[in-house]
C-alpha cells in the first residue's frame, strides 16, 4: 500500500523564481555569473591550499574541506534551477527529487559539524599553542573530517526516510526552486506532524550540539584574547583574532540561515521568504567563503600569488 501511494506522484515541478519571462533571462545570467564565480573561488582555494606546502596543516585542512562542500552545495541545486530559467522546464521525477533533497541535507548537515571542527581546531591554536601539534594530531584531524561527512550522511539518510515515505498523492508543484523539506512536507497527503517533530528534535540536538560547541569555542578564544595584554605579543593575538574573525563570519552566516530554514516548524513556512533565505545558504555563503578566508588571510594571500605565479610561468 505504501508503495501504491508512494508511485502517485511519479515528478514534482518547481514553481521556481519567476514566470515571467523578461525577468527569466536576467535572473539565469544573474546566477550563472554567480555560480562560476563560486566554482572558481572555491576551486581557486583548493588548488592553492593542495599545492602550497606552507598550508599543509590542520586549519587549512578543515578549509579544503569547506571548500569542497560549497562546491557541491551549488551544483546540487543551481544547474537544474538556471535550466528552469533559461528552457521554462521545472519538472523533476521523484528519484530525482529524493536524490537532490538527500544530497543537499547531506552536504548542509556535513558543514554544520565541520564547522564546529573549525571552531575547536582554533580554539587549541589560540588556548593552548604550545599543545596543539600533539593535541590536533594529523590522525584526530583526518578522524574528524570522516567524522564530519559520516554524521552528515547520516542525518540526511534520516531526515530523506522521514520526508520520502510519506504519500505523496496530490498537488506536485514544489514552491520552492529544489526539493527542500519544508516545501516537499506541505505536499504531502498524508499526516506529517510526528515527521516533525522527529525532524525537529534530531536537527535540534545535533545542529544545537554543534552550534554549543562552535560558539563555547570562539567564547573561549575571546576571552584568551583578550586576557592577552602584553605589547611584544600584540602582533600574534592581532592574527588570531582576525583569523578567527574569518571563521566567525562564515559561521554567523550559514547557521543563521540554515535555523531559519530548518529549525522550526511547518505552519510557519513562507514559500518566498524561504527562497530567499536558501540563497543565502545555498548561493551566497559558498561565493562569500573563499572571499573572505583568502582576503583575511596573509598565508593564503601568498599562496595564491604563488599559484598565480606559477601558472604565468607555465603560460
Amino acid at each position: 500500500m505504501q508503495r501504491a501511494n508512494l508511485s502517485t506522484v511519479s515528478e514534482f515541478v518547481f514553481v521556481g523564481l519567476s514566470d515571467a519571462p523578461e525577468i527569466r533571462l536576467p535572473l539565469f545570467v544573474l546566477f550563472l555569473l554567480i555560480y562560476l564565480a563560486t566554482m572558481a573561488g572555491n576551486i581557486t582555494l583548493l588548488v592553492a591550499i593542495g599545492t602550497d606546502s606552507h598550508l599543509h596543516c590542520p586549519m587549512y585542512f578543515f578549509l579544503s574541506n569547506l571548500s569542497l562542500l560549497d562546491l557541491l552545495c551549488p551544483t546540487i541545486t543551481v544547474p537544474k534551477m538556471l535550466g528552469a530559467l533559461l528552457l521554462g522546464n521545472g519538472e523533476i521525477s521523484f528519484a530525482g527529487c529524493l536524490f537532490q533533497h538527500f544530497s543537499l541535507i547531506a552536504v548542509v548537515g556535513t558543514e554544520i559539524f565541520l564547522l564546529a571542527a573549525m571552531a575547536y581546531d582554533r580554539y587549541v591554536a589560540v588556548c593552548h599553542p604550545l599543545r596543539y601539534p600533539s593535541m590536533v594530531s594529523t590522525k584526530l584531524c583526518a578522524r574528524l573530517a570522516l567524522g564530519t561527512w559520516a554524521a552528515g550522511l547520516w542525518n540526511s539518510l534520516l531526515h530523506t526516510s522521514l520526508v520520502f515515505t510519506l504519500s505523496f498523492c496530490g498537488a506536485n508543484r514544489i514552491q520552492q526552486y529544489y526539493c527542500d523539506i519544508p516545501p516537499v512536507l506541505a505536499l504531502s497527503c498524508s499526516s506529517t506532524r510526528s515527521r516533525e517533530l522527529v525532524i525537529l528534535l534530531v536537527a535540534g540536538l545535533l545542529g544545537g550540539g554543534a552550534c554549543v560547541v562552535t560558539v563555547l569555542s570562539y567564547i573561549y578564544i575571546l576571552l584568551e584574547i583578550l586576557s592577552r595584554k602584553s605589547p611584544g605579543s600584540s602582533g600574534t593575538w592581532h592574527k588570531a583574532f582576525s583569523t578567527c574573525g574569518s571563521h566567525l563570519t562564515v559561521v554567523c552566516l550559514f547557521y543563521g540561515t540554515t535555523i531559519c530554514t530548518y529549525v522550526r516548524p511547518s505552519f510557519t513556512y513562507s514559500p518566498r521568504r524561504d527562497r530567499v533565505v536558501s540563497m543565502l545558504y545555498g548561493m551566497l555563503t559558498p561565493l562569500l567563503n573563499p572571499l573572505i578566508y583568502s582576503l583575511r588571510n596573509k598565508e593564503v594571500k601568498c599562496a595564491l600569488r604563488r599559484v598565480i605565479s606559477r601558472v604565468r610561468s607555465a603560460l
